[in-house]
């Protein structure tokens, strides 16, 4: 089992900035990704920015530059910056691990962007 806390989130205005962070425990494997999914209102859960233990890196389109991940391997730890941010980043955001045969989600912490 691979346990993820989440901390971070919040609520901001447009054009902010808030910083969510992963705390991965546990059966920590190598050759891991770790990485941010968010379920807006009504929406369904999407891939918001990945990052693999090697380093490689995937992002949606709609943050690609405005949102930066990165991780400690040493700490099992992830960090999602998000700048400018927009009404439409609101939701829920997920942290997800996973290696080649597991799958592990955090509880999810929320983000509202006001207008």
């Amino acid at each position: 089992q691979v346990q993820l806390v989440e901390s971070g989130g919040g609520w901001v205005q447009a054009g902010g900035s808030l910083r969510l962070s992963c705390a991965a425990s546990g059966s920590i494997s190598r050759g891991n990704s770790m990485g941010w999914y968010r379920q807006g209102p009504r929406k369904q859960r999407e891939l918001v920015a990945i990052m693999s233990s090697g380093g490689n890196t995937n992002y949606a389109d709609s943050v690609r530059g405005r949102f930066t991940i990165s991780r400690d391997n040493a700490k099992n730890t992830m960090s999602l910056q998000m700048n400018s941010l927009k009404p439409e980043d609101t939701g829920v955001y997920y942290c997800n691990w996973r290696d080649m045969t597991r799958v592990f989600w955090g509880q999810g912490t929320q983000v509202t962007v006001s207008s």
